[in-house]
């Protein structure tokens, strides 16, 4: 059963993924999204930031095909809360997606997410500064204020999990 941070979490996605603000999912919702992240961080290398669109549209595709239950080609809140949890639905593509957007924040190739590309990424998909802040310190930052690649791959895949309370991608619902 999902807990209540989880479905709090879900909640926010459907918001942010809604990039145009009709109140449905759609596929141009996903691209919409993907540009604007990938915008957000010019000096990113070009094969990052096509990997990422690639993430956005795969996982718009993999939501479309699982959560569209009225054949409508666009996904309500209600057709996205009742089944986006079930994370053996939506594993593969959330690993891409995890993968691809934080490779996108490490442009050097370090390994290292810096924090004001963090920022950037994250205010682009349209999370609040503050909550983004919270979740970078949550990460425990290494030496010049940076957080590995993997870590915040593995925050990203933490954050769709129905089981998890307590995380640190809890932050981004708080405020």
């Amino acid at each position: 059963m999902p807990t209540t941070e989880a479905v709090a979490r879900a909640q926010l996605v459907f918001t942010l993924f809604d990039a145009d603000g009709n109140g449905y999912l759609e596929p141009a919702d996903f691209d919409l999204m993907a540009r604007r992240t990938v915008d957000a961080l010019p000096a990113a290398k070009e094969e990052a930031g096509q990997a990422l669109l690639d993430a956005f549209r795969g996982y718009g595709a993999t939501l479309t095909a699982e959560l569209d239950a009225d054949g409508d080609g666009r996904i309500s809140p209600q057709e996205f809360t009742a089944v986006v949890l079930e994370p053996q639905r939506f594993d593969g593509a959330v690993d891409v997606f995890a993968d691809a957007l934080a490779e996108l924040g490490d442009p050097d190739g370090d390994g290292l997410v810096e924090r004001p590309d963090f920022l950037a990424l994250m205010v682009a998909i349209g999370f609040e500064p503050a909550n983004i802040e919270a979740l970078f310190d949550a990460f425990a930052p290494v030496e010049g204020d940076r957080v590995p690649v993997a870590v915040w791959a593995d925050g990203i895949r933490d954050y769709y999990r129905p089981d998890r309370a307590g995380i640190a991608g809890d932050r981004l619902v708080t405020g």
